[in-house]
């Protein structure tokens, strides 16, 4: 019964709401990507991905997933990246197809199930041979591709894949859309539509006649935007065919290596099923833990080397024996 009763974390005075842990590393926590390396690969479909390595020359590496219309230059990422650097690992932070600042060359783009994609990046992680352990680490969006990922690939998994750790995971998809859909998230909501919406006009650029933002103002949700374009463009009948086969809840019952969720009761983007206890309950292998506070990919913490407690959970729970 993997359930962590007792969560650490224990946000900063000022900052005990949740909104304001969502926002204010966007706003205040400024890092430079002067860690990485840029390495770009090829898809078996002719498409690219971009991936920035943090290499020390160590025989452990973390890959790095980030969230919806995030990138490797995420504040959360490269924090993530730094610490795993200070404890002895490589980091991966790898951008979804569009992300890295420039537009994929296929009409297809990233979505809660593009598994394919991250098995393309872990497999030419391995393939490089300097690597006997290998985690994930994943953040909203990138969270819940981990865990479907983790989830289908079950005993196919590489032996090397060894642990997961995800943070702010929208493990119920519909829960989360409606979730977004009140009038208390339109905030994060307009900003995601607003960024979506110009992905959709530079692939208009690339791929002239193949794809419309024509009516776009119509949309005013994520239902909205995932029946006009997710759903047909990656092969579902509709929104709600997508975020059901999407959903990492179905999948969690099927992950077979030490896998750690951290989703705060307090994030504006979660409900419902998106903290799946029952699941976590069942496995032997999937933690739970719901801290009080902590927002969406948030989890602020001041301190001497500016690390942020997600960070030091995430390492934490790598290293537990």
């Amino acid at each position: 019964m993997p359930l962590v009763h007792e969560s650490s974390y224990c946000p900063p005075f000022l900052l005990t709401n949740g909104h304001l842990q969502t926002v204010y590393p966007t706003l205040a926590r400024k890092l430079l990507p002067d860690l990485y390396q840029r390495e770009r690969i090829w898809t078996p479909d002719d498409d690219f991905l971009d991936l920035d390595w943090a290499r020390i020359g160590s025989g452990r590496l973390a890959i790095l997933s980030h969230g919806l219309e995030g990138s490797s230059y995420s504040h959360y990422m490269i924090g993530m990246a730094r610490t795993l650097n200070r404890h002895g690992w490589d980091a991966l932070a790898w951008n979804y197809r569009g992300c890295s600042g420039e537009i994929n060359r296929q009409l297809r783009m990233y979505h809660n199930g593009s598994i394919d994609d991250l098995d393309c990046v872990v497999r030419h992680a391995l393939k490089t041979g300097r690597y006997s352990t290998i985690a994930l680490i994943g953040f909203s969006l990138g969270g819940n591709l981990t865990l479907v990922y983790l989830g289908a690939m079950k005993a196919s998994l590489d032996p090397r894949v060894r642990k997961a750790a995800t943070f702010s995971v929208p493990c119920d998809l519909p829960a989360g859309a409606r979730e977004l859909a009140k009038p208390k998230n339109r905030f994060y909501l307009q900003h995601f539509l607003v960024s979506l919406h110009d992905k959709i006009r530079r692939k208009m650029a690339v791929l002239p006649g193949a794809i419309s933002d024509e009516g776009f103002d119509q949309i005013k949700t994520f239902q909205d935007f995932d029946d006009r374009y997710t759903a047909p463009i990656h092969g579902f009948r509709d929104a709600e065919d997508y975020w059901k086969k999407c959903s990492s809840a179905r999948f969690i019952p099927e992950i077979l290596i030490p896998t750690l969720i951290v989703n705060a009761l307090d994030d504006p983007f979660l409900a419902g099923d998106c903290y799946p206890v029952k699941v976590a309950q069942a496995s032997r292998t999937v933690h739970l833990e719901m801290p009080q506070k902590g927002g969406h990919v948030g989890f602020v913490q001041f301190n001497h080397n500016g690390t942020y407690w997600s960070e030091q959970r995430a390492i934490a729970f790598l290293e537990q024996e």
